[in-house]
């Protein structure tokens, strides 16, 4: 079994004197369940699952009900609180006049579907279980130091092609079985699950803007283009998008602005929390090598582990593209609270010479290859900007 970063950030919570909700945020299918249930076993506390309505109803907001939970456990565990939005008010109740602890996941904040959740300001710390990063993999495997290299290059391959949720990973039958895993994947949390929550009107209109971004990966992405292409409305298109986003699905990275009128774009661009949801939306498993958009798919990589370190650690940075009007431009812009940069050029092959050097402001540059990725990713992780 993979032991998960999030683990220690829960081991933290429930040593400590916090009384704050703790609430673990993530898609379906990410490891958030498998997680409460080592939890469980190591407090013999039982988990209430909020997919059944019978757990739901136990959370109402009297006395009453919540003493029955409260005189049986002082850890309190919910799965897939999102379903219950009205909970909010029990969850409140809880923090404020019990001594207990509340751990609690969720495929879709809270924050996105209740108005309610403002009443727990100040009453909850939030963390994020995602597909897994880069050195949960490399934790798992456990190479030798000599052995690194050799190991971090065929796990990247791997999770280029299939992605990193943790049941297709440690998945060891056939290819097929893979891509089936990936496929309902698809059906029943990205499409199905999320066009429910958010009462979405076209589950086949989802899927399809889902495809269209999944062919412009790496590039900037007109929603008016789409939104032709599909013949529907750019506000349609944009509100399925942002919903995507908001359930860790895609990852929006916007142009970085100046004050220099060279920067020009006003797109985005849209990358994928996990490879092999884009590689099964487009029915593309090839190796690396026979394939178009290798550039963009270690692309993609960089930019979703670079987002899994920021969602772990809690940095105040954000990510950003540059691009200028004659078309040179850098990957990835990091501008951190003091207004510092860092800007990576992603690339596949190692011999980069021609890099380029046109982002304004001052910056620290650094290329970030197949040889390297997995150093810069570390020294990431490890240290502020």
């Amino acid at each position: 079994m993979i032991n998960r970063k999030i683990e220690t950030k829960i081991k933290e919570y429930l040593e400590n004197e916090d009384k704050k909700i703790l609430f673990i945020w993530g898609p379906r299918r990410s490891g958030k369940t498998t997680v409460l249930k080592k939890i469980s076993e190591k407090y013999n506390t039982r988990i209430f699952n909020f997919d059944f309505i019978e757990d739901r109803d136990l959370f109402q907001p009297s006395r009453e009900a919540l003493e029955k939970i409260v005189n049986t456990t002082k850890i309190i565990l919910i799965d897939e609180v999102q379903n219950s939005p009205e909970s909010t008010q029990a969850l409140k109740l809880l923090h404020d006049e019990y001594d207990v602890k509340i751990v609690a996941t969720g495929s879709s904040e809270l924050r996105q579907t209740t108005n309610d959740f403002d009443t727990l300001a100040g009453r909850f710390i939030e963390y994020y279980c995602l597909p897994l990063s880069f050195d949960e993999v490399i934790d798992y495997v456990n190479p030798n130091e000599l052995d690194l290299p050799r190991y971090a290059n065929t796990q990247l391959h791997k999770q280029l092609i299939y992605g990193s949720y943790p049941e297709v990973y440690l998945n060891e039958d056939s290819e097929d079985s893979k891509q089936d895993l990936l496929n309902n994947i698809i059906n029943t949390y990205v499409l199905k699950d999320v066009v429910s929550i958010y009462n979405l009107k076209d589950l086949k209109l989802a899927k399809e803007i889902l495809t269209k971004i999944s062919l412009q990966l790496g590039s900037e992405v007109s929603l008016r283009e789409i939104a032709s292409s599909l013949q529907a409305n750019v506000t349609t298109v944009s509100n399925y998008i942002e919903i995507f986003v908001k359930n860790y699905i895609l990852i929006s990275l916007p142009s970085f602005k100046t004050n220099a009128r060279r920067a020009v774009s006003e797109n985005k661009k849209y990358y994928f929390y996990d490879l092999g949801i884009r590689n099964a939306l487009i029915k593309d498993f090839r190796e690396l090598e026979l394939r178009q958009d290798k550039g963009a798919v270690f692309e993609n990589y960089i930019v979703s582990e670079i987002e899994k370190i920021k969602k772990f650690v809690d940095y105040n940075f954000s990510t950003y593209f540059y691009r200028e009007y004659h078309g040179k431009e850098v990957d990835l812009v990091i501008e951190d609270y003091q207004k510092q940069y860092k800007v990576f050029e992603i690339k596949l092959q190692k011999d980069i010479d021609d890099v380029n050097r046109v982002f304004p402001l001052e910056h620290k540059l650094s290329v970030i290859n197949t040889s390297n990725y997995f150093q810069k990713l570390k020294e990431l992780l490890s240290v502020d900007l």
